[in-house]
């Protein structure tokens, strides 16, 4: 292969390293390219096309909206933290389920206790900053946020969910 006097030392190097074909211009090099970018830009051109059928056929993505998870002590903090969620706009609605028994390994110990469940309707795209909040408002050690994609759902209650909460 040529070098071309021109080009820096390093840059000599690299294209030594390259197979002719990649070094030389042509239509495979253009190919190649053009394919290296396709599955490089893969993931933003899918949610890009996702979000542009979405909105011009009105139908829902999957998983842009999550279902999160958060065990509270007691009632008192679970309404404190449900209500902080609402007033940061985090969650569409938090719903405070009644207590339940739970047991949970905690530093090689059996432990058991009682908790209020907070399941609440959210955009995946707010769960880290739900997280955060919840992290430095939670009374727990290590506080419980479990959050789920929702797949499908009826399409008028996810599009209220999206109205529900505003964009960043």
């Amino acid at each position: 292969m040529k070098m071309d006097k021109a080009l820096p030392r390093c840059h000599q190097a690299l294209l030594a390293l390259l197979p002719s074909w990649i070094s030389r211009p042509g239509p495979i090099t253009a190919v190649f390219l053009a394919m290296t970018f396709s599955l490089l830009m893969y993931p933003l051109l899918r949610t890009m096309g996702l979000q542009l059928h979405s909105a011009l056929t009105g139908s829902y993505i999957s998983g842009s909206h999550s279902l999160a998870f958060i065990s509270c002590p007691n009632e008192q903090i679970a309404r404190e933290i449900a209500r902080a969620i609402m007033e940061k706009q985090l969650a569409a609605s938090v719903d405070i389920l009644p207590r339940a028994s739970t047991m949970y390994v905690w530093k090689g110990e059996i432990e058991e206790s009682t908790e209020i469940l907070l399941l609440i309707r959210t955009r995946t795209s707010k769960i880290k900053e739900l997280s955060d909040y919840m992290r430095s408002a939670h009374p727990f050690e290590i506080p419980e946020l479990i959050s789920l994609l929702i797949d499908q759902g009826n399409p008028a209650h996810l599009k209220w969910i999206e109205e529900s909460i505003p964009y960043d």
